[in-house]
């Protein structure tokens, strides 16, 4: 499996948080090219602010290795990672980062701010954005339409 086909996953569990009500963002964690971790958006649903689609897979990926540190992983999210999710990237020592959409709003990785390139930081993973970006953005901005009660034209 390539970049895409991983991405296409977490957009399969992006799609899961949006029929739940919460914001589509998918996210896995994927060692030796096997998926190891799985997470979606569950913040409403969960009552927890820290709920994000990457802290869930990183905690699914964790358990199941039975380690906090998570090398050699890669972490494949919809969007652009906010600072508390980066954070979390870095503490799991996640060796990569491949996005989908950028998050021109909370983005971490390049957009408002690029945690990920923080020298004075002692971990950094690669980042590889835009991956399906089409894809992810549409799903979001679908949501966020019909949330609004609107319908977006194609």
């Amino acid at each position: 499996m390539d970049d895409s086909d991983f991405m296409g996953l977490a957009l399969d569990l992006a799609r899961e948080a949006g029929a739940t009500g919460e914001v589509p963002v998918g996210a896995l964690v994927v060692w030796g090219g096997e998926v190891i971790g799985r997470g979606f958006n569950q913040p409403v649903g969960r009552h927890d602010p820290t709920a994000h689609a990457e802290i869930m897979a990183l905690r699914d990926a964790a358990t199941r290795m039975g380690n906090y540190r998570l090398p050699g992983c890669s972490l494949y999210v919809t969007l652009e990672p906010c600072a508390m999710c980066a954070g979390a990237i870095m503490h799991a020592r996640i060796d990569r980062v491949v996005f989908g959409a950028r998050d021109p709003k909370t983005g971490a990785a390049g957009s408002i701010i690029d945690l990920f390139a923080e020298t004075r930081l002692n971990h950094h993973a690669t980042i590889v954005g835009g991956v399906l970006a089409e894809e992810c953005g549409s799903l979001l901005s679908s949501f966020f339409s019909a949330r609004r009660g609107r319908t977006l034209v194609a």
